[in-house]
């Protein structure tokens, strides 16, 4: 083992961890990135990949699935391992590097970067019993093919970004689209909202879903809900029920790994740096005074810390030049 050390490991192949194993390999650094699922790209490739997103400097409106094919795109001056459906399950230091156990072998690596979001991501499911036959038909947690809602009635529940894009976004294509959310206030982005506003989304507030019943003659999704600070109750029957709670995860492997949590989130300095020696961490699964889950600035927590391992595993190596200046 100790004749093919990495000298960083990148756990986490969502976009931070992408484009942080890209930049390891540009700054010449032998590299390795680790994805537990079969394929690479996170949840926006997984979970959101015809939704658009609009934050990412210089791909205004891509998909979750184009964004991961663009940060896929090889140079073969910049390359680096690759192992997908490989789970990090511990690592310790050895000497001047970590050895890492996963389900596919041992590793080794002097330094690594954790980049893994929010985990093994678990949407937040409805609370009550409902017949789970009906999801992955009539009820769904995350958009697979968004043709599945052409003509459709479409209830949307959730009141975040992604509640209201995919409101948006289903609202060209179904017959008609509900957006039902607990409060009056959504959690999403100021213009996102002011197109919900003027759309043909029907809004449906301060309201929460407390049953559901399916219509076997009519195919249709009987849904109740209930108006938030009384007794009063109502029904929609629609075609498609699409809940948009946001994700749970779990931070019993990282409290394994012997990190410094705040909560489930891993606690880093400016240097991207955690509380063991030579591992950093970045994107939304770290927090820190000011920090903002979003894609573009995980990207430069990335390369933070590629810089900041540099600086302390080859001080001599440490000065830094815009890629410009590096390469033709």
């Amino acid at each position: 083992m100790t004749e093919n050390i990495f000298d960083i490991a990148i756990v986490g192949g969502g976009p931070i961890g992408i484009f942080t194993a890209f930049y390891a390999a540009m700054r010449n650094l032998k590299t390795i990135l680790f994805e537990s699922m079969p394929t690479l790209g996170g949840q926006p490739n997984t979970l959101y990949a015809q939704k658009k997103i609009y934050d990412v400097a210089g791909n205004f409106g891509i998909s979750g699935e184009d964004l991961t094919k663009n940060l896929l795109v090889k140079d073969q001056r910049f390359n680096y391992e690759t192992q997908v459906a490989t789970t990090v399950q511990h690592f310790t230091k050895v000497d001047d590097y970590y050895k890492i156990e996963t389900n596919n072998g041992t590793f080794a690596a002097r330094a690594l970067v954790i980049t893994i979001g929010n985990g093994p991501f678990q949407p937040r499911k409805l609370t009550f019993a409902y017949d789970p036959s009906i999801e992955g038909k009539q009820l769904n947690y995350f958009v697979q093919d968004l043709q599945d809602y052409k003509g459709c009635d479409v209830l949307v529940a959730g009141g975040g970004d992604t509640a209201v894009d995919w409101a948006l976004e289903i609202s060209k294509i179904a017959h008609q689209t509900y957006l039902l959310h607990r409060r009056d206030q959504f959690r999403a982005l100021e213009s996102s909202v002011t197109n919900l506003q003027q759309s043909p989304v029907q809004i449906l507030t301060p309201n929460i879903i407390t049953h559901l019943e399916l219509n076997p003659q009519k195919d249709k999704l009987v849904v109740t809900y209930k108006i938030v600070g009384t007794d009063q109750t109502a029904q929609i029957s629609v075609d498609k029920l699409l809940v948009n709670y946001g994700m749970t995860n779990n931070s019993r492997l990282l409290r394994q790994w012997g990190l410094q949590l705040q909560g489930p989130l891993i606690s880093v300095d400016s240097k991207m740096q955690t509380n063991l020696a030579s591992v950093y961490a970045a994107g939304d699964a770290v927090t820190y005074t000011g920090k903002q889950k979003l894609i573009t600035l995980g990207f430069a927590e990335g390369m933070l810390a590629i810089n900041s391992a540099i600086q302390q595993l080859y001080p001599e190596k440490s000065h830094f030049g815009h890629s410009s200046s590096l390469f033709n």
